[in-house]
């Protein structure tokens, strides 16, 4: 089926398509900061000590949950409520009805794209193992959409 990531919702979608719609930015595991007046979400550019930056991807993808307990499996969330997501993220998009952007790799046919678009993480972030959780604050960054 050409284009199933427009005709299936996303909780039609199989395993390997669910895999498939993620672009590969790995914006979702950066730490995030929450304030608590306003709820208001900060991206820090922290991110997981199990990523993988140069590839943006997990490194344990199958044990994540496990490894890092407050990892977000996203496959079993409510929708309505992932507001903290990038707006460029492909499951937010799809989830909002919207199309997914040039860039992503299902529209593209290369897995780099999402790189050279400069959209991913890839040479922006440090690991978490190297920040103490007290300093957060301190790597807030902007260029998370």
């Amino acid at each position: 089926m050409a284009d199933w990531w427009h005709e299936k919702s996303l909780t039609e979608l199989s395993t390997s398509e669910w895999e498939a719609l993620c672009d590969g930015c790995a914006k979702c595991c950066l730490h995030k900061l929450e304030d608590e007046a306003d709820g208001e979400v900060y991206y820090t550019k922290i991110r997981c000590r199990h990523l993988d930056e140069p590839t943006c991807r997990c490194t344990d993808y199958a044990n994540r949950s496990t490894l890092v307990p407050h990892c977000i499996a996203l496959r079993s969330v409510d929708w309505e409520t992932l507001s903290w997501l990038p707006n460029t993220c492909a499951y937010r998009l799809r989830a909002l009805g919207l199309p997914l952007p040039q860039w992503h790799p299902l529209i593209s046919g290369n897995d780099e794209s999402v790189h050279q678009a400069g959209v991913s993480i890839r040479g922006r972030a440090v690991s978490d193992e190297f920040v103490h959780p007290d300093g957060y604050d301190e790597h807030i960054v902007h260029w998370v959409e």
